[in-house]
């Protein structure tokens, strides 16, 4: 979810779902140690539990990273071994650690032994012309023996080979049952299952054989999935979703952005979904999507969309 789930992201998810862990993007061991730690690294307190990303292939300088995030608050540091961009491909990490689960069980063993929060890795099936059987299963065998905390599958193969970034989160087949064998094979460490799932339902039907499951595409694009996820999935009462309370909190949380500096767009260009398939949906898009853009713009621009969503609201029940 590179430059998708920011901390504006974060804070926005928050507002819809209490329970959920949330993952930040993959931030590089190098730029953690050496960038920006606040920029990078700052989260609002609200977001707890939240999980760092880190992508990297060096023992030490994953150690000095996950010692970093887990100073500042982070509740989980994940190792990041199924992205597929060129930027990772030249780094020699994220999916290209499929072909070293070695190397990758010497990572978590040295991060393990920086922090004490939960050390856990997200992975693919396998990359390439990998054979999905034995290369799954000697990544879970690594991880697990350094005392991983828990293994992510991204449920489809990576091709760093003839496919784009893009192309691989959707051309590659998912293979779930896959996954479901894995946990077969580990009844009691925690296998989580990511790729391809785009509802509620579909979450709890995956909880029937593995341990968690994790939305990226589908919770960005329509964050309104997320409201149920307290209920559906961890079993609380049933919460009337107030979308006034959720605009206030988002409108409250951009003045404050801006009055630190930033701009309209770094938040509101994460709501643009939000109202996905609602009456007004596309009007609240269209203001989003323009209106923010603009110097000057300030959170008012928020307002004003919500308002046309609740006016076109008003008009077909009309």
């Amino acid at each position: 979810m590179m430059d998708w789930t920011d901390r504006h992201c974060r804070f926005l998810h928050r507002q819809l779902t209490r329970r959920s862990l949330l993952y930040t993007e993959m931030v590089v061991a190098d730029a953690a140690i050496h960038g920006d730690r606040q920029r990078l690294l700052g989260f609002d307190a609200v977001e707890h539990p939240v999980a760092l990303q880190l992508g990297g292939s060096e023992p030490a300088k994953l150690a000095l990273a996950a010692r970093i995030g887990a100073d500042f608050g982070y509740d989980e540091i994940n190792l990041n071994c199924g992205c597929p961009s060129d930027r990772v491909q030249s780094g020699t990490f994220g999916a290209c650690l499929m072909r070293t689960p070695g190397v990758v069980a010497d990572c978590v063993a040295a991060m393990k032994s920086a922090v004490s929060v939960p050390v856990t890795v997200k992975c693919r099936l396998g990359v390439d012309d990998q054979d999905t059987g034995p290369a799954l299963d000697e990544m879970a065998d690594a991880v697990f023996a350094a005392s991983a905390d828990a293994l992510w599958v991204h449920a489809r193969k990576a091709w760093l080979q003839g496919l784009s970034p893009k192309e691989n989160r959707d051309v590659p087949p998912l293979d779930y049952p896959r996954v479901y064998r894995l946990k077969t094979r580990f009844p009691n460490e925690f296998i989580g299952i990511n790729g391809g799932i785009e509802s509620i339902s579909q979450a709890r039907e995956h909880l029937e054989h593995v341990d968690g499951v994790m939305l990226g595409r589908a919770a960005y694009h329509a964050p309104l999935l997320l409201a149920d996820v307290d209920s559906a999935i961890y079993g609380e009462p049933p919460n009337a979703f107030d979308p006034d309370a959720l605009i206030d909190a988002m409108v409250a949380y951009t003045a404050r952005h801006l009055e630190a500096g930033g701009k309209l767009g770094h938040v509101a260009r994460h709501m643009v979904g939000l109202f996905h398939g609602q009456p007004g949906a596309r009007r609240f898009r269209q203001i989003l999507s323009t209106d923010a853009t603009r110097p000057g713009a300030g959170a008012e621009v928020i307002v004003r969309a919500y308002q046309a969503l609740r006016d076109a609201a008003r008009d077909q029940a009309a």
